[in-house]
């Protein structure tokens, strides 16, 4: 599903043919899930889910059209078809799952104060040049910062401003491994002259 966010509300432009809008024509309680991808196990991958009634907003959409067409400025030229409205999730509710073990709800306040993580448009290169050229120190990491102490092979798998993410082989099999920044980071070249200092530690720690 095409979505854009209008003051932390998912915000849709949905045509009167669609499932979608008989759904919520008939019952206005609504969910949408939104979950990354590129683990080979889907369940180790982050997902959200956002609930609460999804109604049509009246009029030309306001606010909820200018979010809508500056993340898809192609949508323009049907926006203005008249068996086309925009339709609003009012977010009451807020479960969050981070992969194995790691899952909680978020509150309405919380998720309003939120903002988007200043590494998420770097995040894919960073994690992808890590596992090929340095998986090495993604063991070490591994060994030295979290309970995965036998560690033979592990990979990065996320990274964002508090700290990132492995999967470690271990002889049990895989685990998820989180590993917290000293403080918040907020720029790729931040991660890379953290990520050496951590380097660096966890070598000595392992001596």
């Amino acid at each position: 599903m095409t979505v854009a966010f209008d003051d932390g509300n998912p915000v849709f432009l949905i045509s009167g043919l669609a499932e979608h809008t008989k759904n919520l024509e008939r019952d206005p309680r609504a969910s949408l899930l939104v979950a990354e991808g590129g683990a080979a196990d889907p369940l180790a991958n982050g997902r959200v889910t956002l609930i609460g009634p999804c109604t049509r907003v009246e009029g030309d959409g306001g606010s909820a059209r200018a979010a809508f067409l500056a993340a898809h400025p192609n949508s323009s030229y049907y926006a203005g078809f008249r068996d086309f409205s925009f339709w609003k999730l009012r977010v009451d509710h807020v479960r969050y799952i981070g992969g194995y073990g790691r899952m909680s709800w978020i509150s309405d306040a919380d998720w309003r104060i939120a903002e988007p993580d200043p590494l998420a448009p770097s995040a894919a290169g960073m994690i992808a040049h890590m596992n090929a050229d340095h998986a090495d120190a993604v063991v070490l990491y591994c060994k030295a910062f979290s309970r995965a102490t036998e560690t033979t092979a592990a990979s990065m798998t996320g990274v964002d401003r508090y700290g990132f993410e492995m999967s470690a082989m271990t002889a049990k099999g895989p685990r998820p491994v989180r590993v917290a920044f000293e403080k918040p980071v907020s720029t790729p070249e931040d991660v890379r002259a953290t990520l050496i200092a951590m380097l660096k530690d966890a070598r000595s720690r392992l001596v």
